[in-house]
């Protein structure tokens, strides 16, 4: 089972069926017992449970065991730290050692036992931490940290100790981080910093570095969780409780593997209530990534492709690298809501003002052109043979004086304009001193967005390190490309959050009357025929061609006159795959003698390859549309997942699909064909008329909901083709596949 150490939820997706049965005594949420509107149709949970995390990052009292002073020893260096940690944050440190009388000069406690008041955080320096775990909580702890290794990163015997140990933290009822993490938590934050703050999430704290180290350029970092293998507490807890934060303006993550799919996307969904964002680096796009990220913390990464529709579904921001992390986190903290989507480039170069803009529009981002009476106005500081349409070439010589703030302050009264970026290739001065400080004052007096690339790969110029950096409200970059990205990625978050329905608040409670019906189709452990199949469509309503099945020639010509000429004719039995390359489908029959022949040779074929059949399919031949697959798979991090694309031989050819984790809602099926290459297909294209977009956006939302109510015991579902035919005749599921688990 995928689920918490602790029981909060049950992520089983079987669950709730065995508890109808009487199996298992209902899960509890929250220290209750958990009702409908905690759990969907399928026992999963529907609420991100918060940790009370406070008294983790902020403890009046810490235990250090096996604290030490003693020179040459790695606990030594460990427990120095910790020392000056508690005295920044106000905690009284306790060290733990059973043949040292004080450490560092601070009285040591031979055990846990020993300590002289209730400790809120026990900082393990030892080997084995299991045994720690259950004296802490006799003496009721509240959280500990194992910076221990070897465990599931390590392999197979790792990952058994690693599943003991969280089996002894799920009994104690304290939290644990770790094992195999470090001492990042335990970092100087500065406190002079104002201003909304990132809040950091690392499985390698090495890889955390760069956005740690924003500090030093003036931004503002609340707390680091160096999450390790995550036995316990997991990257998902760390999302809930930051988004729950007031001085937490954005989440910065690095992700090798998750732990439980469902409880990310319960913490990701918490968060786009919140509207706080959320931007994450996930390793294991490719196989090697993968590979390595499982060496590393012992989690299994998951389909990339799933990882990636699921973040995109909650408003997660995935970039590739740490530069981005960093820049992307920085800006959505800090930066206030757009009033617009509009992004106006401003240069004192044509070329640089074009070269930007392409990269800008490429990547999606809105340039408006200009009204007239706008690059009027600008053309009053302008020569009037530069362009000002958007890109604003200004020529240079109007920001060495009292023109260039004019021209900004035009640029940002637009109203179109929500966004101004000025890309400086190299530092010009005195121009491009000028340039920047009339941008920073411009900046202090607007809601609206100012961005500036600071071109020069020296950095160590005045314009840069004091009057750009010195701002908090210039959003400073080294390159195109990530201010690019982070702007997107801005502009994209408000536009989501604007938007955001929480599917969680749509997901089905209780099974529907389709599911009964459905139930009693299912064979567990085999692969339904086609006609069984489509039984099951059509329990869930989604349309299927006419069809009977018989079992002889003289059936065959009775059903064909009922279905209606021409027909098609298929065999059909539980081991049957793919019909066709074995040419056990016959189309386009027209007469009762062509029935008969194409029964005696689907049955002879049948036959010759060995393949038991429950009979042969008479169907309706259905006008030609667009064909469509649709189908569930399931993914071991997310469990059930959807997916639709073009169907058809297309399927193999292209692999044109997108994937979605339900629950999920129309917004999120229409979003899906929207990232089909083939979307135009849909529309009409070469004279064709356009497809009913609807009755197929339907037919996703119908086994979303049959993904739901069966869970794992629909291993898959493939239809293949769906056809879609043009606007208002729906869409028919020629063939379908399904295997029972």
């Amino acid at each position: 089972m995928l689920g918490s150490t602790h029981g909060t939820f049950t992520t089983d997706p079987r669950r709730a069926h065995v508890v109808a049965c009487g199996e298992l005594p209902p899960p509890a949420v929250h220290g209750r017992a958990a009702t409908a509107d905690d759990l969907d149709v399928s026992g999963r949970p529907l609420h991100a449970d918060v940790p009370d995390l406070d008294r983790f990052f902020r403890p009046e009292s810490v235990a250090v065991i096996g604290a030490s002073d003693a020179e040459g020893r790695p606990n030594t260096g460990i427990t120095r730290q910790l020392i000056a940690w508690a005295e920044r944050v106000g905690a009284r440190l306790h060290p733990v050692h059973p043949t040292r009388q004080s450490v560092f000069g601070i009285p040591c406690f031979p055990s846990v036992a020993d300590l002289p008041e209730q400790v809120d955080l026990a900082v393990l320096l030892v080997g084995d931490p299991g045994p720690v775990i259950e004296q802490l909580a006799e003496e009721k702890v509240r959280f500990a940290v194992a910076f221990a290794s070897g465990f599931a990163e390590t392999g197979e015997e790792g990952a058994a100790a690693q599943a003991r140990l969280a089996a002894t933290v799920g009994r104690s009822g304290l939290r644990l981080l770790g094992p195999n993490t470090n001492l990042n938590a335990f970092e100087h934050f500065r406190d002079d910093l104002e201003g909304p703050a990132i809040a950091l999430i690392t499985q390698s704290g090495h890889q955390g570095r760069p956005v740690f180290t924003l500090q030093e350029l003036g931004v503002r970092l609340s707390h680091w969780a160096p999450t390790g293998n995550e036995a316990d507490l997991e990257t998902a807890d760390f999302i809930s409780y930051f988004a729950e934060r007031p001085e937490v303006g954005a989440i910065a993550c690095y992700v090798e593997g998750l732990k439980d799919g469902r409880s990310f996307l319960l913490a990701a969904d918490r968060a786009a209530r919140r509207g706080v964002p959320v931007v994450a680096v996930k390793v294991g796009r490719t196989e090697t990534g993968a590979r390595m990220a499982a060496s590393h913390t012992g989690k299994l990464t998951g389909a990339d492709t799933v990882v990636d529709a699921a973040m995109r579904q909650f408003g997660v921001i995935r970039v590739d690298g740490l530069d981005e992390l960093q820049d992307t986190s920085a800006l959505l903290a800090r930066a206030r809501r757009p009033s617009a989507d509009g992004v106006v480039v401003y240069s004192i170069s044509g070329g640089t003002g074009a070269h930007f803009s392409d990269l800008a529009s490429e990547r999606g981002l809105r340039l408006p052109t200009l009204s007239d009476a706008k690059q009027a106005e600008l053309h009053q500081w302008i020569p009037e043979y530069l362009n000002v349409a958007n890109p604003v070439d200004n020529g240079g010589h109007p920001v060495g004086d009292w023109r260039g703030r004019k021209i900004i302050d035009a640029l940002l009264d637009d109203p179109e304009v929500g966004v101004l970026i000025c890309p400086i290739t190299g530092p010009f001065p005195p121009m491009s001193d000028k340039l920047a400080q009339d941008l920073v004052d411009a900046a202090e007096q607007t809601d609206k967005l100012v961005c500036v690339v600071w071109g020069s790969p020296v950095g160590t110029e005045d314009a840069y390190r004091h009057t750009l950096l010195g701002s908090s409200r210039v959003a400073t970059f080294r390159t195109f490309a990530n201010c690019i990205t982070a702007v997107g990625a801005y502009l994209d978050h408000h536009r989501f959050t604007a938007a955001y329905r929480s599917p969680f608040d749509e997901a089905p409670r209780s099974p529907s009357p389709s599911f009964r019906k459905a139930q009693a189709l299912m064979r567990p452990g085999q692969q339904l025929s086609e006609h069984a199949a489509k039984q099951l469509l059509r329990a869930y309503g989604i349309r299927v061609p006419r069809e009977q099945l018989v079992t002889s020639a003289a059936a065959a010509v009775r059903a064909a006159g009922l279905v209606g000429y021409p027909v098609v004719m298929k065999a059909s039995g539980p081991q049957l795959a793919h019909k066709t390359e074995l040419g056990l489908v016959k189309v386009g029959l027209t007469s009762a003698s062509q029935i008969r022949d194409a029964y005696r040779e689907l049955t002879d074929i049948a036959r010759y390859e060995g393949i038991a059949l429950d009979g042969v399919l008479v169907c309706q031949m259905v006008e030609p549309g667009v064909e469509m697959v649709v189908g569930v798979t399931h993914d071991s991090l997310f469990g059930p997942t959807v997916t639709v694309g073009l169907g058809g031989v297309l399927v193999e050819v292209l692999r044109d699909a997108a994937v979605r984790v339900p629950p999920f809602g129309e917004d999120q099926a229409k979003a899906m064909l929207s990232e089909l290459r083939g979307r135009a297909l849909l529309d009409g294209v070469r004279g064709a008329p356009p497809a009913d977009v609807d009755a197929l956006v339907e037919v996703v939302l119908r086994v979303q909901r049959m993904a739901l109510e069966l869970g794992d015991d629909l291993a898959e579902l493939d239809i293949n083709p769906l056809m879609v035919l043009p606007r208002g005749q729906g869409a028919v599921a020629l063939d379908a596949l399904a295997v029972c688990r």
